[in-house]
């Protein structure tokens, strides 16, 4: 009886660990889009502001 509480213990704790493992990760996931998105975008600007400054000699 005692082996099998130790093992639904250990099963439950690995479980919970998992989901919060698991959220952890969608968060992460979530900010890094975030992250990748505004890099785009400032990237973006920055080349039209560069563009803007420096006229093309066609």
């Amino acid at each position: 009886m005692r082996a099998l509480l130790w093992v639904v213990g250990v099963v439950g704790g690995i479980i919970l660990l998992l989901g919060l493992v698991l959220e952890a990760v969608r968060w992460l996931v979530i900010i890094g889009l975030i992250a990748l998105a505004a890099v785009i975008v400032l990237a973006f600007v920055r080349g039209r502001q560069s563009a803007q400054n420096y006229p093309s000699r066609h």
